[in-house]
């Protein structure tokens, strides 16, 4: 039998084994949560940012020329035409990299922690107040960013002030720290050698859906995804009610696309927005599985 020293000594290092083991899962825990931790993101209304509007940067996602004609206060342009280009494969409406959106935003006034509200009018915005939206998560934007519900349209009927023209800008930033979050896209190989892992949804209009789809996706046009006169975002009912009425398979991951990602970018903060597991949108969208066969890496 061992003598009472041994058995105090293994006692000790069964001790010591177990809290370093529990210690390696708490970091472990801690890194997993605070790399897969999602963005905050979520709803604001009118009189919450009238109210508080010196909390917010606020950024206006319609075309830089609505934008001039008449803003919310305090508004800065940050329009997705301005954002995105013809990348080197010929690949339409591809948004700039990471390394110059984080130059452009802290030369905005804009860091990694900043508050951010955005708005747009949907329809007349193509869906960029989304696509604004989804740019930040990707980036791996830490500050709250809040979509306002009914965007500039529910700004007008409560009769709240707009203004023209050109805003002071806010003293640029040292830096926009990146910490790219590739849960919240998806590219065009992933979808060539996964496809079936995944629930594509096509959010183009039934024009462009005739002319050439990514075969088993569903149809879905990004304007059923907001609803009412102000063009609000559906509710989690709302959007599992049309998920039902299409076939929606959404025990799988479900990728958004359209032509260049931005409607389908509305789409996903729709998506988002609802609680359901979370979404992703496929950037490169019908542009970059157009170039599939051509190039690689064209997103």
């Amino acid at each position: 039998m061992p003598g009472i020293l041994q058995i105090i000594r293994e006692a000790k290092e069964v001790a010591m084994y177990r809290g370093i083991s529990m210690l390696i899962m708490a970091v472990t825990a801690l890194t997993f949560s605070t790399t897969a931790s999602a963005a905050d993101i979520g709803l604001i209304d009118t009189i919450a940012l009238k109210d508080n509007a010196a909390k917010w940067v606020i950024l206006d996602a319609r075309p830089k020329a609505a934008w001039a004609a008449a803003h919310i206060p305090g508004a800065f342009s940050f329009s997705w035409d301005n954002l995105t280009r013809i990348n080197d494969n010929g690949v339409k409406f591809s948004s700039f990299s990471p390394q110059e959106l984080a130059r452009i935003l802290a030369n905005m006034g804009i860091d990694e922690k900043t508050p951010l509200v955005v708005y747009g009018d949907a329809d007349k915005s193509w869906g960029g107040e989304g696509y604004d939206i989804w740019l930040f998560s990707w980036l791996g934007h830490k500050g709250p960013i809040r979509l306002l519900n009914g965007g500039i349209q529910a700004w007008r009927s409560q009769n709240l002030p707009l203004v023209k023209g050109e805003e002071k800008p806010i003293a640029p930033k040292t830096e926009y720290r990146i910490e790219l979050k590739p849960r919240y896209t998806i590219s065009t190989e992933e979808i060539q050698q996964q496809k079936s892992s995944f629930t594509l949804v096509d959010v183009r209009s039934t024009f462009e859906w005739i002319r050439g789809k990514i075969p088993g996706a569903v149809h879905i046009p990004w304007n059923n995804f907001h609803t009412g006169k102000e063009n609000r975002p559906l509710t989690s009912n709302e959007l599992q009610t049309l998920f039902s009425k299409h076939g929606v398979d959404i025990s799988r991951p479900v990728v958004y696309y359209c032509t260049g990602g931005i409607r389908s970018a509305y789409a996903w903060l729709t998506h988002q927005l609802s609680g359901l597991p979370e979404a992703r949108n496929y950037k490169g969208g019908w542009a970059a599985w157009e170039k599939r066969g051509v190039t690689r890496s064209v997103d």
